[in-house]
């Protein structure tokens, strides 16, 4: 009963900790994903204090964090496309494919096509255009009318022709 409770406190305390952070007061979303933390443990609060970190700027935390949530559990994929974020906003295209890749095959994801999305902007960054437009079509698979991928799409088609 205790534990129940202790798990309970923790999912508020997380939950308080993403609503701050949605109005953008990341300081104290911080402090409640740490709070929630400390309570119990969890890949979902690691990821979103990681989250708060990148707003923040603060890049190397962000992929800490990301690294201790698959630490707590490898099969949510979030994580792994955000350290492949991460990367992709520090110019290390790649290094973040291997962290994308390991998304797409985590067991528990959502949104599931993020980290196609995300892989597109790196081969497109490396002007790997064929290999860009055949992830934003998986992407497209899985989420048909996403407009980012609908318009990077028809960017990169039309770069090849």
């Amino acid at each position: 009963m205790a534990e129940t409770f202790v798990r309970q406190r923790a999912l508020e305390l997380w939950q308080e900790g993403f609503a701050h952070h949605a109005r953008q007061d990341l300081a104290r979303a911080i402090e409640l994903y740490t709070r929630s933390i400390e309570m119990c443990p969890t890949a979902e609060a690691y990821t979103f204090r990681g989250w708060a970190y990148h707003g923040l700027g603060r890049l190397d935390e962000a992929i800490d964090e990301c690294k201790r949530a698959i630490e707590v559990d490898p099969t949510l994929g979030n994580p792994y496309n955000d350290i492949g974020s991460y990367l992709i906003a520090m110019g290390k295209y790649d290094d973040a494919i291997q962290w994308l890749e390991k998304a797409k095959l985590a067991p528990r994801y959502e949104p599931r096509h993020f980290p196609y999305m995300n892989l597109a902007r790196v081969y497109a960054a490396k002007g790997m255009l064929t290999q860009a437009i055949r992830e934003l079509e998986q992407a497209l698979r899985i989420q048909p009318r996403d407009a980012a991928c609908l318009q990077l799409l028809a960017q990169l088609r039309g770069a090849l022709n």
